[in-house]
């Protein structure tokens, strides 16, 4: 990974490949840091400007070559857009695709100003954990499986960010602290999204978040096919029946709060565990007997980026300290199909005591997680967030712009959705009202597993609320977001981590309200 620094100084003072600053659409006259690198440059920014090819507009990347003028032997000038619409996200962004345009012009040592810190009037700190956060997101790529030798970027060794304010620069080391392990955890959580299926079975995830949480000081558990079918997950347990990989429930507690006890039991004194992360670990996805068309079916390794967001979640809220106790639970299998598969029009009893007809073997997600959030709620959850990759139809209604929200606790809602806001992230709610139900009826079971066409997200997302006993809870469908196909301005193509940094934000604002 990349290391990080916060640089007091002059900006044109800072030795480095390439010094980042950028633009505001509109702007005849550079102000501030870029307009301290044109006066030193002779005002070649402000000639770039005049002849047309610096325009400020969102995206826009230009290197300039300073000729020895200062320490910094490129300039590059980011486009921000309008300043009007400028927020944190933006600064993500502006700062992903800066660093790897970067990278691609040969730099191995980046300086960069904080992206809205100046004449954009964010707060500093906060500028500077997206600042970080982006730039490493940006920089993330995955190492893969290829013995042949390839024609590699260079590694950008250390990022610098600078700030001649010593004060300021106090309050940015912190934010650059939080973006920088954000981003780290983020990068843990898309290694294993974008692992393939036979290098990353449910057992093999166990491995890796058990190791994490004895880096991390995180309590690690993990429930074999044994301890769960004592349990009672007759739901993942069904799933698993046609594969020759073991389920495995992987549970994660962070104790941060004041008053954390240490039963034996991993039941959380006084009350229950004010918030509970349950994530689907699909390890890999075949449809089952309910087989899936072969086209397209290898991105399907990425069905279980819900559980590994959980997973990364656990990992920056640990490494972050936030004084809360946390639970996370991760439901993991692969969904196979053979002679001992469950099939359509079977009759299966989850955790919850909940019984649910089989419509669909493909719409195994929600039947994994309603035993995971089951065992939340036997934990002693007091709210639950849920992520997953579960429904086709997120795509269809929001495109891969927002990932889908349902809830069954409008305050709940309020909460998740704010600390997606200050995460930088999008989602959109999708209604979860009780004539939803309808959809799921079944004459022989409590419900079924769905399998129709119409509402298709939000019957997951339903299906999900009648298995937590009424304990406030959002789901966030991450179906659409969860990876790319292709590489972007901002980021290679493969696992996002979508939803991470909601995790976290949503920890540490339930945790300064006092849990």
């Amino acid at each position: 990974m990349t290391e990080v620094q916060v640089v007091t100084g002059n900006i044109t003072d800072i030795d480095c490949d390439v010094l980042i600053v950028n633009l505001f659409e509109g702007v005849t006259r550079p102000g501030g840091a870029t307009g301290a690198v044109d006066a030193a440059l002779g005002g070649l920014i402000s000639d770039a400007i005049r002849a047309g090819d610096l325009t400020g507009r969102w995206g826009e990347t230009a290197i300039l070559y300073t000729g020895g003028r200062i320490r910094a032997r490129k300039v590059l000038v980011a486009g921000l857009g309008q300043a009007a619409r400028f927020g944190y996200r933006e600064v993500f962004r502006v700062a992903a695709l800066a660093a790897r345009a970067a990278r691609a012009s040969g730099a191995t040592r980046i300086a960069s100003i904080a992206h809205g810190a100046g004449i954009g009037g964010l707060d500093p700190a906060r500028a500077a954990q997206f600042t970080v956060d982006g730039t490493l997101h940006g920089l993330y790529r995955f190492a893969g499986y290829r013995t042949e030798p390839q024609p590699e970027r260079p590694q950008v060794e250390a990022f610098l960010l600078v700030e001649r304010d010593p004060e300021r620069a106090r309050a940015m080391a912190e934010g650059a602290r939080t973006g920088r392990l954000l981003a780290e955890a983020a990068a843990w959580a898309r290694d294993l999204g974008n692992r393939p299926g036979n290098r990353l079975t449910a057992a093999m995830l166990a491995d890796e978040a058990v190791a994490m949480a004895r880096d991390t000081g995180l309590e690690a558990e993990v429930l074999g096919p044994e301890e769960a079918e004592r349990l009672g997950m007759g739901l993942l347990l069904a799933v698993n029946r046609g594969s020759a990989e073991p389920a495995r429930v992987i549970v994660l507690r962070h104790r941060g709060g004041r008053n954390s006890g240490r039963a034996a039991s991993g039941q959380q004194a006084g009350g229950g565990w004010p918030l509970a992360l349950v994530g689907k670990g699909l390890t890999f996805d075949t449809g089952g007997i309910s087989i899936k068309p072969s086209e397209n079916m290898w991105d399907m390794k990425f069905d279980m980026c819900g559980g590994a967001a959980v997973l990364g979640a656990m990992r920056a809220i640990a490494q972050l300290a936030v004084p809360l106790d946390v639970l996370a639970v991760v439901p993991a299998t692969d969904n196979m199909p053979d002679g001992a598969s469950y099939k359509p029009g079977d009759v299966i009893r989850g955790l919850s005591g909940k019984t649910v007809e089989i419509r669909s073997t493909d719409a195994e997600g929600r039947l994994i997680l309603a035993d995971g959030l089951a065992y939340a709620v036997r934990e002693g959850a007091r709210r639950l967030v849920t992520i997953s990759t579960l429904t086709g139809g997120v795509a269809v209604a929001l495109g891969s712009v927002r990932f889908g929200l349902l809830a069954n606790d409008d305050r709940w809602y309020e909460e998740v959705a704010a600390a997606a806001e200050e995460a930088g992230e999008r989602g959109w709610r999708l209604p979860s009202d009780e004539d939803y139900r309808e959809l799921l009826r079944s004459p022989v079971a409590d419900m079924t597993n769905g399998g129709r066409r119409e509402a298709s997200t939000i019957q997951g997302g339903v299906f999900l609320f009648q298995h937590v006993g009424g304990v406030p809870t959002v789901h966030m469908d991450i179906a659409a977001t969860a990876w790319l196909r292709d590489k972007t301005a901002e980021a290679d193509e493969g696992a996002t981590a979508v939803g991470l940094r909601t995790l976290v934000a949503t920890a540490r604002r339930l945790a300064a309200a006092g849990g």
